[in-house]
């Protein structure tokens, strides 16, 4: 039961991940009104050039592997950092999407536990 749900769940945060990265390049769905410091970090991140495409491949690819079970580890590996981001962005900026940073984060949190055994030769 455990695994059909953490299959779900990884399923779902994949998905998202996909999507919300390519609407980075596709812009099909509208930017939500921000508060007026947290919209200057974003235009600062736009201003870059290179920071919000990195971010969209980094939440394409590893949304992607996040999805299958034998690229799950990988995954959630990659989309760490940004999980993080977001959970930090609206911790101190947008606190209206607190929760679901929250939510993020720990799903993520939970795959990495999940597959902690695949982690260990690295550290060893």
């Amino acid at each position: 039961m455990k695994n059909k749900i953490l299959l779900g769940v990884s399923i779902l945060l994949g998905l998202m991940m996909v999507v919300f990265g390519l609407n980075k390049f596709a812009h099909f769905m509208p930017m939500p009104p921000m508060p007026e410091a947290a919209g200057a970090l974003m235009m600062a991140f736009a201003d870059s050039g290179w920071l919000i495409p990195l971010i969209a491949l980094a939440e394409i690819i590893g949304g992607a592997l996040l999805m299958y079970p034998k690229t799950r580890a990988l995954g959630a590996i990659v989309l760490f950092p940004v999980v993080v981001g977001i959970f930090a962005f609206h911790l101190v900026m947008e606190q209206s999407g607190l929760p679901m940073g929250i939510v993020l984060l720990a799903i993520n949190a939970w795959i990495i536990f999940e597959n902690k055994d695949k982690y260990m030769p690295m550290i060893s």
